[in-house]
């Protein structure tokens, strides 16, 4: 079932969804009002005010008394938010690395005094929480020092991809880590990139992020 708010717009993007993923293709007739109704859960006027959202961008084709058809799908990109759901565990952890990696360099280069404080704050935030075998609060210390990292760097396309794809490796996080032991052995790791940003020593903040990302390189999924 949709949810109640914004529902045109939601089963519109449900839609160009399923078009981009080939679920429908082009030229393909969609299914009568009566079956998209029942499949989305919503009222007859919801589903049309869908289709004429679609419509207007040209993705549905709507042809009087034939039906609606899908009149593109080469331009349409699924969302990433969406794409990410359905990656790979493994997959999405070698992207959130090479991010950590990256925005670490560039921390170091654009770092603000500001970024410092934030990312400080985490940091101790992530050793208390260590010490005290607080697991979920840890891993959010933990994505928290990472995210002021990318916000550090001065990108803000990397900051969003970094916070995206944190956001879906958040709850793998919480279901391998069932202690605070990985993440009180990473801590020295994690404060040497600290001061490597603080210093704005580029390369060794490279070196610390990638040591950071490499331990436990047996577990690729289980660095902290």
């Amino acid at each position: 079932m949709i949810k109640r708010s914004s529902l045109a717009d939601e089963v519109a993007q449900r839609l160009q969804e399923q078009i981009s993923s080939g679920v429908y293709k082009i030229n393909e007739k969609l299914p009568a009002e009566p079956a998209l109704m029942e499949g989305f859960g919503v009222g007859r006027s919801t589903i049309r005010e869908a289709v004429r959202i679609l419509a207007n961008v040209g993705i549905l084709r709507v042809q009087q008394g034939l039906g609606t058809f899908v009149a593109a799908s080469e331009s349409i990109e699924e969302p990433l938010g969406q794409r990410l759901k359905r990656a790979a565990i493994t997959d999405l952890d070698e992207v959130r690395q090479l991010l950590e990696v990256k925005v670490a360099q560039k921390a170091a280069l654009n770092r603000s005094q500001k970024d410092v404080e934030n990312i400080g704050a985490y940091l101790a935030r992530r050793k208390e929480a260590a010490q005290t075998g607080e697991v979920i609060d840890c891993i959010t210390a933990d994505i928290n020092f990472h995210i002021a990292i990318a916000e550090a760097s001065g990108n803000s396309i990397l900051t969003d991809l970094y916070k995206t794809v944190a956001h879906h490796m958040k709850d793998h996080f919480l279901a391998i880590f069932k202690n605070t032991e990985k993440f009180s052995e990473t801590q020295p790791l994690h404060k040497n990139l600290y001061n490597s940003i603080i210093a704005q020593d580029a390369q060794k903040a490279l070196q610390w992020a990638q040591r950071i990302v490499h331990f436990n390189e047996d577990e690729p999924t289980k660095k902290k």
